[in-house]
Formats: C-alpha cells, structure tokens, sequence
C-alpha cells in the first residue's frame, strides 16, 4: 500500500498531479516530472486511466474534477441492432467507436448513452448543418426536470457560446477553444469521428478529461492511416453493420450497377496522349503506384522536378477527358428520363462539370460556392418533389441533411471507400422501394481500377 497522497486537478488541457512519488509516477507509466512545480502532469485524456493506475498503486487521491450528474429521460426506442451496438459500447468501458451507415440513425444511439449515463455531454460535429440537427433531436427528445428544451441544450460555435448540459460544437470550435471545455463533461461524442485524428483536431480528445467517448462514423478507415489513433484518443472499433446487414429492414434494398461508356475517338486520342506522360515518367521514375498513398511521391517531387509536375498535370487532364465525356452526358440523359419519377442526385468530382450539367439538363446545383439559404431552398424543393433530381461535387457527401432519395449516379470521384459508402448512404433511407446506384465510367480508363477500389 502507498503512502503516497496525490491531488488532482485540470488546468487547460492537463492534468496536474501532486504529491505523487517519483517511483509510484515510474510506475503509473506516463506522468511525466514538472520542474518547476515540483509535481507531475498528463494529458487530459488519461483521467480515466490515471485514477485506475492510482487506485491500484494504492494511492489516496482527492479528485477535484467532479462530472455533474444529469437525469435525462426520452421515450425514443431503439431498433435492434442500435440497442447492440450500444451495449457493445457499455461493455467496452463507454469508449469506442460505433459504426453504421448512413440513415442508420447513430445520432438516437448517443442519445439513449446520455440517458442511461446520466452524464453531461459535450457533442461534436463537422458543420454547422449537423449543430443545428443535433440540437433540434436533442431538445425534442430528451426531457429533464428543471430545464426546459433551450436550456437543456446549447451550442458552441462561431454562432453564439453557449454552454449547457448538453452541448454541440463544431470541430473548428471545439479546437480552438478545447482547453476551457475539457474538464465538465463526463460523456464526449464525436460524430463523423474520422476527422478527429487529423492535425488539430486530434487536440479536442487530448484535452477532454472525459471519462467516456463515442466515436460516431459510417467510414472509419482514413486514406492516411490515422483512424488507428482513435483507439489511444476514444477507443477503437465496438461495433459495426453495413448497408447489406440492414437493408431490405431498417434501410432500403438497393442495387448497384456499373455502366460502361466508349470515348469518342478524338476523346481516346486525347487520353491515350496524356495519359502516356504519366505512365511514361512513372517508369523512368522507378515509383510505382501500389496504394493510393504512393501518388504522394510524385507530388513531393513536383515541386522541384518539372517532369513531375507535368506528368500529374498530364494525369490530371486524362482523368477530365474520362469523366466529361460525351458518352457519359448522353447516358444521364437517358438516366434522367428513365427515373422521371424518382429522386435523383448525381454525383461528379469537378465544379465545372456540376455547372455544365445543371445547365444542360436543367438540374439544380450544390456546390461549396451554393450558400446555406439557396442550398436549403433546393433541397426543400427537392423534399417535396418540385425537383426531381440535383446535381453535386463532394458537398453532399456528408455533413448535410438530404432528402429520402431512391436513385444515385456516380459520373465521377475518387476511389476513396469512404466517398462511396457516403454517396451510396444518400439513397439508403426507405422510400418504399429498392434504391439504385448507376456508377458511369469511361471503358478503358483508370475508371475501372478506380471502380474496383472505392468498392473495398
């Protein structure tokens, strides 16, 4: 048993710790001496285990971070597999990632946590699209005596600072301000939790001394291999369905199909030509393009090899010439007025070709440029069944409420999986009848490798 008598406490992101003997801090692992105060600190996000570890020292400890309670109550019920995957989350500690498709409703699973954990909760988000659903279920589902719905719940963001038992942020706003957040709720979530372990943000969950963390995603993979921090920063993997596990159910039943189109001869001719450049300066280079990653390299060497810099120009004018050809307009055209009936989004990679389409085929638009209220209007009008179809970059992919659709056609993207797991998630809620994604690639083109690697 140790004689040792610690305090703890918060201060900006760290814990501090005093009277703690330097062997009993060799032993607990990762306290690291302070010379100047004389005692030991941790990152914030060790609290949980830092009282374990004293605790079975045998070391007395006063704790001065005291999690408020909050008795919350909700009459929503979960579906099955929601209720698993929360148990799962329970048995794994109160930390952990669940992940489910999109439409699967994670927001409920993180509701019913708040509720049986009774703990304040800091919730965050990517956009401020997701502040303002959060905040809506939040305050229609949960009741607790003493506050009503606005008190209840508050948001931080760029928008107004105001802090509550339950608070959504965005990302932006949780980092810049994480250091006089972390020390008041007991229970953290992160929704779309694969921005987290990114540069900067990654700090939120380091100095949130939240005892438990949910991570909330339909894509937990990273191309840059950092979703594997997440188990040092919340907790790894607890639980995880997808589409397939719950279509036909609880999701719609769906079908993909690739349609194959032929570039025109001047369209081949033009390809062929620049796509020769960059294959030509990938054997002179002796970089092969194994994983995704590997493209890095060319771009490192750009900067100082010109070669470089005109072969992924090359590359990238061959990728234009596949993904706005003429083939590919004249099949949506015959897409479009196959599902005159249903609700159509079409997804493209480029700005210019989302313009070009809208103007040829009469189809509202969203872009990143498209600003919140004419975005909203569109996707109203597109809810009620003034527009049948809308046309998009990357700006629905996640981070937006979208209105019930039954058809996807991927013109163009990336062989990102997460990209197309969020696209196929858009036409995923039930409607009534089978979903549909058409992926349109150009035969003969590194659509087809880039179609084989988004699918996983």
């Amino acid at each position: 048993m140790s004689e040792d008598t610690a305090t703890l406490r918060y201060d900006k992101g760290t814990l501090w710790v005093e009277g703690v003997s330097p062997e009993t801090a060799e032993e607990i692992g990762f306290l690291s001496h302070d010379g100047r105060s004389g005692g030991h600190r941790a990152p914030a996000y060790r609290y949980e285990e830092l009282t374990e570890r004293l605790r079975d020292s045998g070391v007395e400890h006063e704790d001065v971070l005291r999690f408020p309670d909050l008795s919350v109550e909700s009459e929503a019920q979960l579906r099955p597999y929601q209720r698993e995957a929360l148990g799962e989350w329970k048995e794994g500690g109160g930390r952990g990632t669940v992940i489910l498709p999109t439409g699967a409703g994670k927001t409920y699973i993180a509701l019913k946590a708040i509720e049986e954990l009774r703990e304040y909760t800091f919730v965050v988000v990517p956009t401020l699209e997701l502040v303002d659903q959060w905040v809506a279920t939040l305050r229609e589902e949960l009741r607790a005596d003493g506050f009503d719905p606005e008190e209840l719940v508050g948001e931080y963001t760029g928008r107004q600072k105001r802090r509550a038992p339950i608070t959504v942020a965005t990302y932006d706003s949780a980092y810049i301000h994480a250091e006089n957040l972390g020390a008041d709720y007991g229970l953290v979530v992160f929704d779309e939790v694969h921005h987290l372990p990114s540069e900067g943000y990654r700090h939120i969950a380091e100095f949130f001394a939240s005892p438990c963390r949910m991570g909330l995603t339909a894509t937990y993979e990273r191309p840059d291999d950092l979703h594997e921090r997440l188990g040092d920063l919340i907790g790894g993997r607890v639980y995880e369905a997808e589409p397939d596990d719950l279509s036909g159910e609880y999701l719609a039943e769906y079908e993909v199909e690739q349609v194959k189109v032929e570039l025109s001869e001047e369209e081949r001719e033009r390809y062929d030509e620049k796509i020769s450049v960059f294959t030509e300066y990938l054997a002179g280079s002796g970089i092969r393009l194994e994983e995704p990653s590997d493209y890095r390299k060319i771009v490192m060497r750009s900067g100082t090899d010109p070669r470089a810099w005109e072969a992924i120009r090359a590359r990238n004018e061959a990728r234009k010439t596949a993904y706005g050809s003429s083939a590919k307009r004249e099949k949506l055209a015959e897409l479009l007025e196959r599902h005159r009936g249903d609700r159509v989004i079409v997804f493209t990679r480029y700005n210019e070709a989302v313009y070009d389409i809208s103007e040829r085929f009469h189809v509202p638009a969203i872009t990143h440029e498209t600003n919140k209220s004419e975005r909203e209007e569109i996707l109203s009008r597109f809810r009620g069944g003034e527009y049948s179809a809308v046309v998009t970059s990357q700006v629905l992919d996640e981070g937006v409420d979208v209105p019930a659709a039954n058809v996807g056609i991927i013109l163009s993207g990336t062989g990102s999986t997460r990209e197309y797991k969020q696209r196929l998630g858009r036409i995923l809620r039930p409607t009534g009848g089978k979903a549909k994604l058409y992926e349109v690639v150009a035969n003969g083109t590194s659509e087809i490798r880039t179609s084989r690697r988004r699918k996983g």
